[in-house]
């Protein structure tokens, strides 16, 4: 019997020999716009979100051919939005590597001797790369209608991602770039959850119903009970993925250590440990929060501060009981294999490193 891994390490080859295939994508050129659009999906990844959209269908019977090209597609979609992601946040690597926009810096060096312009060079690239994965992902999607999947049903799988998930995505990147410029005391958790439902869950909550669309081709209830499985589980995994920014090392994070914090991000961890602060412990936090220039010692004052305070162990509980509530939802559906595939993925998502 194969096992969870083995199952998520099928999918994910699957995914890169259909993302690596120069006949499944449109022609993308010039050469450094190529290499703009190819690099974080020739960079690999863990596949969660093909996975999730494949045995979201599998579990209601669907096939998995038709599953693995829509979760290729979703795959990319993400990817489009981490690209621009990274250039908002101005992060210079992702997973270990240089972001995107990092990268066309140095290729527009080498490439036209750039300077003072090799940074421009290297976002502007960076925004039209991210523009392609989009394309990409659609094209990609409508091409299910091969498996045999009605051209109606693909219609909807393509304007619910670009009329519903792709503007509630945009909607929380944009509040997630707002809330910096709130005073930390204002910021409810309310706000924080909604830029978590959009920005994150939001997707994950799309590659089930995706699934389950592909499986029944109607929204009944079961589809509906993945999708509030996997928004609640996204929810989770970003919760989670907030604690291990502060707490997990460079190299298991693949940049560094307490960016969230330089960067000014109200997550639920800083408005716990706000609200909790005393003046001095406020001080600490202060020195980081929106601080580019936040030394090592500097976020690692803070961490300890939002540990004492329990900030950092309550946002973990809290993703605890979002797991539970996403548990819920799913025990609503048969006990199949991919049921169970469903469980352990959400489970993994969140009990990850500390």
């Amino acid at each position: 019997m194969t096992t969870f891994t083995d199952e998520l390490t099928a999918i994910a080859a699957d995914v890169r020999a259909l993302l690596g295939d120069p006949a499944r994508r449109p022609d993308f050129a010039p050469a450094e716009l190529l290499t703009a659009t190819l690099a974080y999906p020739q960079a690999g990844g863990k596949a969660l979100r093909p996975a999730l959209t494949v045995w979201a269908s599998g579990a209601l019977g669907g096939a998995r051919e038709p599953a693995v090209r829509a979760g290729a597609a979703v795959e990319l979609y993400h990817t489009y939005t981490l690209v621009h992601d990274d250039v908002i946040d101005r992060d210079p690597v992702r997973r270990g590597k240089p972001s995107v926009h990092a990268l066309l810096d140095t290729v527009g060096r080498a490439r036209f001797g750039l300077t003072d312009e090799a940074a421009h060079y290297g976002l502007s690239m960076a925004i039209l790369a991210g523009d392609c994965l989009q394309a990409w992902a659609i094209d990609l999607l409508a091409s299910v209608t091969e498996f045999g999947v009605d051209p109606a049903l693909a219609l909807r799988l393509v304007r619910r991602l670009e009329g519903l998930t792709g503007p509630a995505i945009v909607e929380g990147e944009v509040r997630d770039i707002q809330l910096p410029f709130i005073p930390v005391a204002e910021v409810t958790d309310e706000d924080i959850l909604r830029v978590i439902r959009t920005k994150t869950a939001a997707l994950f909550a799309y590659c089930a119903w995706t699934g389950g669309m592909l499986a029944r081709g109607t929204e009944d209830d079961a589809v509906r009970a993945l999708v509030a499985f996997a928004e609640e589980a996204g929810i989770a995994f970003q919760l989670q993925d907030d604690v291990l920014g502060l707490t997990a090392d460079a190299a298991t994070l693949g940049k560094p250590v307490g960016n969230d914090l330089r960067e000014g991000k109200r997550t639920l961890i800083i408005a716990l440990g706000w609200a909790r602060a005393d003046a001095a412990q406020r001080a600490a936090l202060e020195a980081v929060l929106g601080n580019p220039g936040a030394d090592a010692a500097a976020i690692a004052r803070a961490v300890a501060v939002l540990h004492d305070l329990g900030a950092i162990g309550d946002t973990q509980q809290a993703a605890t009981r979002y797991l539970t509530t996403a548990f819920a939802h799913l025990d609503t559906l048969p006990d199949t294999p991919y049921r169970r595939l469903l469980r352990e993925f959400a489970e993994v998502m969140v009990k990850r490193a500390k």
